[in-house]
């Protein structure tokens, strides 16, 4: 017997969709604008590549090869990282054509897309937000209970997500406690820093307020932090994929696009 319940509100499957868009088009313009200089640093460094913690770049001499280095660990990445494509059809660039946009090497059409659709996903963001706290959607299902809290609890949750095993029946009506620290996390940590550090590369934005490079350590940290945590954001987007497979692609599909869920009842 299964039990049909409203799950998501018209805004939250509205403002799910839009970022789902907003964060594919950062995540690939933002591969563009990183194509430029693909190297980051710490604190106020130059440009001098060798001062670099990260850094992706192609070994000229023969055969040509691509790289990753980060710290003073090197990997072979030829038609992963650096380097694509043999011969004459190779081409020395960080990340393929197809993971970009644009598609060619263009930067300021990158930088476009980027800002425009950084935008789009702040005012996405207030228009989640607002009714989420307003409405008691955050105190009623993001905040975990202290009895969710306790080492033991969490532990078992961990346990059981890494067995892809997620609750069943009347338990799958709320979300589980890693699921709301990770919503929790992405809402008020990684979101707020992606902004911040984005608006701290901003040389007129520093201009006007300075205070930005002092809270992040310089424009190259803020560059590393808003590498790292669009990252994390993407390890995110991967462990909800595997969520959604896990647990049923049409129901959890099918709650987003028309809100309703469907319980199967034990017994």
């Amino acid at each position: 017997m299964a039990t049909s319940i409203l799950r998501h509100s018209l805004i939250t499957r509205m403002t799910h969709w839009i970022n789902a868009l907003a964060m594919a088009i950062l995540l690939m313009s933002g591969l563009q604008i990183l194509n430029a200089h693909p190297s980051l640093y710490w604190g106020e460094a130059g440009f001098a590549r060798k001062s670099a913690w990260l850094d992706i770049g192609n070994d000229t001499r023969e055969p040509s090869q691509g790289f990753l280095r980060i710290g003073r660990a090197l990997f072979r990445t030829t038609g992963v990282l650096g380097m694509f494509g043999h011969g004459d059809d190779a081409v020395a660039q960080a990340f393929p054509r197809w993971l970009t946009i644009p598609s060619w090497r263009d930067l300021a059409t990158g930088r476009r897309w980027h800002f425009f659709f950084a935008w789009v996903l702040v005012l996405n963001g207030f228009l989640y937000l607002t009714p989420t706290i307003l409405g008691g959607h955050l105190k009623r299902d993001l905040l975990p209970a202290r009895s969710e809290m306790t080492p033991r609890h969490l532990a078992q949750d961990l346990w059981n997500h890494l067995r892809l095993r997620f609750p069943k029946g009347d338990a799958a009506r709320s979300y589980n406690p890693l699921q709301k620290l990770s919503y929790l996390a992405v809402i008020f940590v990684l979101g707020p820093l992606m902004v911040l550090t984005g608006l701290t590369m901003s040389p007129g934005f520093d201009a006007a307020s300075p205070l930005l490079l002092t809270l992040f350590g310089g424009r190259q940290s803020a560059r590393s932090i808003h590498f790292i945590t669009a990252n994390l954001l993407i390890l995110f987007f991967l462990a909800h994929i595997a969520a959604v497979l896990a647990v049923g692609v049409w129901n959890e599909l099918r709650s987003m696009i028309t809100g309703r869920f469907r319980i199967r009842q034990s017994g």
